[in-house]
């Protein structure tokens, strides 16, 4: 079962905005996706218009409140999660793969053994 989580790397913080200080202006997210050995990721940024109306102070911000804005915003996180997971289940079953050339015979290469070698 492939496991996806979301993060919020970064926020770009203007100073001053109005009468409202350190206004988050844009947020780098990140989904990530895992099963076992395999992984996929997926990452952008989101921009924000000034606030207007209800305000929520820089340090009472949450990680989940500025996911939800960015989803507000044209992060689209159904398409990013089928991505991530396109990109692990493409690495469980690839959909291209590289095959010998059938008019080059396959050479098997014979191992070596090297005698009275030192054992380290």
């Amino acid at each position: 079962m492939i496991t996806l989580s979301w993060i919020i790397e970064r926020l770009l913080v203007k100073p001053t905005e109005g009468s409202e200080t350190n206004v988050v202006i844009t947020a780098d997210w990140r989904c990530n996706g895992t099963q076992d050995q395999y992984s996929g990721t997926c990452y952008g940024s989101c921009s924000f218009q000034p606030p207007s109306g209800e305000f929520t102070p820089y340090e009472d911000l949450t990680q989940s409140q500025v996911l939800n804005w960015c989803y507000a915003n044209g992060v689209d996180q159904a398409a990013i999660e089928a991505n991530v997971t396109q990109q692990i289940e493409n690495q469980i079953d690839p959909p291209v793969v590289t095959l010998p050339l059938p008019w080059v015979p396959v050479v098997v290469a014979e191992p070596v053994v090297i005698a009275d070698a030192p054992v380290v």
